[in-house]
Protein backbone atom coordinates (compact mmCIF):
# COMPACT_ATOMS: atom_id res chain seq x y z
CA UNK A 1 0.00 0.00 0.00
CA UNK A 2 1.31 3.64 -0.15
CA UNK A 3 1.35 6.77 1.74
CA UNK A 4 0.73 10.74 0.98
CA UNK A 5 4.48 11.92 -0.52
CA UNK A 6 6.76 12.99 2.54
CA UNK A 7 5.39 10.64 5.35
CA UNK A 8 8.81 9.95 5.95
CA UNK A 9 10.79 12.64 7.98
CA UNK A 10 14.35 13.51 7.19
CA UNK A 11 15.72 11.92 10.86
CA UNK A 12 14.54 8.18 8.58
CA UNK A 13 11.52 7.62 11.21
CA UNK A 14 7.98 7.82 9.71
CA UNK A 15 5.73 10.93 10.47
CA UNK A 16 9.12 12.51 12.59
CA UNK A 17 7.90 10.13 15.78
CA UNK A 18 10.74 8.56 16.15
CA UNK A 19 9.19 5.21 15.11
CA UNK A 20 11.68 3.71 12.23
CA UNK A 21 10.53 1.94 8.95
CA UNK A 22 11.44 -1.32 10.63
CA UNK A 23 9.17 -0.70 13.83
CA UNK A 24 6.22 0.84 11.74
CA UNK A 25 6.71 -2.64 9.10
CA UNK A 26 6.31 -4.81 12.30
CA UNK A 27 3.64 -2.84 13.37
CA UNK A 28 1.59 -3.41 10.38
CA UNK A 29 2.33 -6.58 10.23
CA UNK A 30 1.53 -8.13 13.35
CA UNK A 31 -2.12 -6.29 13.32
CA UNK A 32 -2.27 -8.09 9.62
CA UNK A 33 -1.85 -11.27 10.98
CA UNK A 34 -4.50 -10.69 13.44
CA UNK A 35 -6.76 -9.51 11.32
CA UNK A 36 -5.91 -12.85 9.25
CA UNK A 37 -6.56 -15.32 12.48
CA UNK A 38 -9.72 -13.51 13.63
CA UNK A 39 -11.17 -13.32 10.10
CA UNK A 40 -10.60 -17.09 9.51
CA UNK A 41 -12.44 -17.58 13.31
CA UNK A 42 -15.41 -15.13 11.99
CA UNK A 43 -15.80 -16.61 8.51
CA UNK A 44 -15.89 -20.54 10.01
CA UNK A 45 -18.14 -18.76 11.99
CA UNK A 46 -20.22 -18.09 8.78
CA UNK A 47 -20.45 -21.41 8.13
CA UNK A 48 -21.55 -23.27 11.24
CA UNK A 49 -23.92 -20.63 12.64
CA UNK A 50 -21.62 -18.72 15.84
CA UNK A 51 -21.55 -15.08 16.03
CA UNK A 52 -18.11 -14.91 17.68
CA UNK A 53 -18.75 -11.14 18.68
CA UNK A 54 -15.00 -10.59 19.81
CA UNK A 55 -13.77 -12.30 17.29
CA UNK A 56 -15.90 -9.94 14.74
CA UNK A 57 -14.57 -7.02 16.61
CA UNK A 58 -10.90 -7.67 16.33
CA UNK A 59 -11.21 -8.81 12.67
CA UNK A 60 -12.98 -5.27 11.99
CA UNK A 61 -10.79 -3.44 13.93
CA UNK A 62 -7.72 -5.09 13.01
CA UNK A 63 -8.43 -5.41 9.49
CA UNK A 64 -9.38 -1.32 9.29
CA UNK A 65 -5.92 -0.57 11.03
CA UNK A 66 -4.26 -3.28 8.71
CA UNK A 67 -5.82 -0.87 5.61
CA UNK A 68 -4.96 2.67 7.03
CA UNK A 69 -1.81 2.12 8.53
CA UNK A 70 -0.94 0.61 4.48
CA UNK A 71 -1.18 3.92 3.53
CA UNK A 72 1.85 5.38 5.73
CA UNK A 73 4.02 3.37 3.34
CA UNK A 74 5.89 5.71 1.37
CA UNK A 75 4.34 5.97 -1.92
CA UNK A 76 5.55 5.02 -5.79
CA UNK A 77 2.58 5.44 -7.24
CA UNK A 78 -0.65 3.21 -8.25
CA UNK A 79 0.22 -0.23 -6.80
CA UNK A 80 -2.03 -3.82 -6.43
CA UNK A 81 -1.36 -3.06 -3.03
CA UNK A 82 -2.93 0.69 -2.91
CA UNK A 83 -5.84 -1.04 -5.13
CA UNK A 84 -6.42 -3.23 -2.52
CA UNK A 85 -5.75 -1.20 0.12
CA UNK A 86 -8.77 0.76 -1.53
CA UNK A 87 -10.78 -1.39 -2.29
CA UNK A 88 -10.73 -2.79 1.72
CA UNK A 89 -11.70 0.13 3.01
CA UNK A 90 -14.60 0.71 0.84
CA UNK A 91 -15.61 -3.17 1.97
CA UNK A 92 -15.02 -2.93 5.50
CA UNK A 93 -17.16 0.45 5.48
CA UNK A 94 -19.97 -1.48 4.09
CA UNK A 95 -19.23 -4.18 6.59
CA UNK A 96 -19.47 -2.06 9.32
CA UNK A 97 -22.56 -0.56 7.78
CA UNK A 98 -24.02 -4.11 7.73
CA UNK A 99 -23.50 -4.97 10.77
CA UNK A 100 -25.08 -1.97 12.97
CA UNK A 101 -27.92 -2.87 9.91
CA UNK A 102 -28.63 -5.97 10.91
CA UNK A 103 -27.91 -6.65 6.88
CA UNK A 104 -26.37 -10.45 7.27
CA UNK A 105 -25.64 -11.63 3.96
CA UNK A 106 -24.23 -8.06 2.96
CA UNK A 107 -22.21 -8.92 6.11
CA UNK A 108 -20.92 -12.43 5.34
CA UNK A 109 -20.19 -11.36 2.27
CA UNK A 110 -18.11 -8.22 2.99
CA UNK A 111 -16.42 -9.88 5.42
CA UNK A 112 -15.46 -12.26 3.45
CA UNK A 113 -14.14 -10.60 0.52
CA UNK A 114 -12.05 -7.98 3.47
CA UNK A 115 -10.46 -11.60 4.65
CA UNK A 116 -10.25 -12.82 1.31
CA UNK A 117 -8.15 -9.61 0.52
CA UNK A 118 -6.19 -9.75 3.81
CA UNK A 119 -5.04 -13.28 2.24
CA UNK A 120 -4.55 -12.29 -0.92
CA UNK A 121 -2.01 -9.46 0.25
CA UNK A 122 -0.29 -12.59 2.59
CA UNK A 123 0.00 -14.96 -0.07
CA UNK A 124 1.99 -11.89 -2.60
CA UNK A 125 3.93 -10.77 1.27
CA UNK A 126 4.95 -14.65 1.18
CA UNK A 127 6.05 -15.51 -1.99
CA UNK A 128 7.84 -12.15 -1.78
CA UNK A 129 9.70 -12.62 1.52
CA UNK A 130 9.82 -16.06 2.78
CA UNK A 131 12.76 -17.73 0.68
CA UNK A 132 11.22 -21.15 0.86
CA UNK A 133 8.61 -19.76 -1.25
CA UNK A 134 10.57 -16.81 -3.11
CA UNK A 135 12.52 -19.46 -5.00
CA UNK A 136 9.18 -20.31 -6.76
CA UNK A 137 8.15 -17.19 -7.82
CA UNK A 138 11.38 -14.51 -7.38
CA UNK A 139 9.39 -11.55 -9.31
CA UNK A 140 6.14 -12.63 -7.51
CA UNK A 141 4.63 -12.84 -11.43
CA UNK A 142 5.14 -16.23 -11.69
CA UNK A 143 1.42 -18.52 -12.39
CA UNK A 144 2.52 -20.11 -8.55
CA UNK A 145 1.38 -16.53 -6.79
CA UNK A 146 -2.08 -16.65 -9.34
CA UNK A 147 -2.62 -20.05 -8.76
CA UNK A 148 -2.41 -19.41 -4.68
CA UNK A 149 -4.17 -16.43 -5.07
CA UNK A 150 -7.34 -17.88 -7.36
CA UNK A 151 -7.34 -20.84 -4.97
CA UNK A 152 -7.91 -18.40 -2.12
CA UNK A 153 -10.60 -16.69 -3.83
CA UNK A 154 -12.62 -19.32 -4.54
CA UNK A 155 -12.74 -21.02 -0.86
CA UNK A 156 -13.62 -17.24 0.26
CA UNK A 157 -16.50 -17.62 -2.18
CA UNK A 158 -17.51 -21.22 -1.96
CA UNK A 159 -17.94 -20.46 2.26
CA UNK A 160 -19.77 -17.03 1.83
CA UNK A 161 -22.31 -18.95 -0.31
CA UNK A 162 -22.64 -21.70 2.47
CA UNK A 163 -23.12 -19.29 5.02
CA UNK A 164 -25.54 -17.37 3.29
CA UNK A 165 -27.35 -20.87 1.85
CA UNK A 166 -27.33 -22.62 5.25
CA UNK A 167 -28.97 -19.46 6.72
CA UNK A 168 -27.16 -20.64 9.99
CA UNK A 169 -25.91 -17.15 10.65
CA UNK A 170 -27.94 -14.18 11.69
CA UNK A 171 -26.81 -10.78 12.84
CA UNK A 172 -30.26 -10.69 14.76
Amino acid sequence: MGATPGAMASDGSLCGGGTTMSTFTLFHVLISLVGILSGLVVVYGFVVGKKFRLMNAIFLVMTIATSVTGFFFPFHGITPGIVVGVLSVFILALAVLALNKGWTKTYIITCSAAEFFNVLVLIAQSFQKIPALHVYAPTGKEPIVAICQGAALLVFVVLAVIAIRKKAFVLL
